[in-house]
């Protein structure tokens, strides 16, 4: 809930929507999976919060977005965060083209050397094992009550 309201504290008016729900990295991969089929770990989904940015998004505020992302999970875990565990729990970034990719894939190296350099402690682990997905898939939203996390 507080990716949406802190990044729009910093950044007004740039997060048209925001939901709650479930994207594969397999394009082919099972389609519109209940929450018990995603949480059964085994349609291959993980549990996203899909973001449409306005239309006047830069690719600076996008690279803003990213950063942001990594400062609310721990992008060290495997299929983890925090208590919940599960493959429905992996650090994902879905790219809607090659130019999100690209920044996707630098901030995600930048923040390694910073672990690296120790200039960053607070993670479980030492590799960042986030993964960077160059084709956006199919968003299938949760159903209305997990909506509320947002609010």
């Amino acid at each position: 809930k507080y990716i949406v309201k802190d990044f729009q504290k910093k950044f007004p008016g740039s997060i048209v929507e925001a939901k709650v729900g479930f994207m594969s990295p397999d394009k082919n991969a099972m389609k519109n999976p209940s929450y018990r089929q995603v949480c059964s770990g085994s349609t291959g989904h993980v549990e996203v919060l899909n973001i449409t940015l306005n239309e006047h998004t830069t690719p600076e505020l996008f690279e803003e977005l990213i950063k942001f992302f990594f400062t609310f999970h721990d992008p060290t875990t495997i299929n983890r965060q925090g208590n919940d565990s599960g493959t429905q729990y992996a650090s994902v970034i879905f790219c809607g083209d090659d130019q999100q990719k690209s920044i996707a894939l630098r901030v995600k190296d930048e923040l390694q050397q910073a672990i690296d350099k120790k200039k960053i402690r607070e993670f479980a682990e030492t590799t960042v094992q986030t993964g960077i997905i160059d084709e956006y898939t199919d968003f299938y939203p949760a159903q209305e009550e997990h909506q509320a996390y947002l609010t």
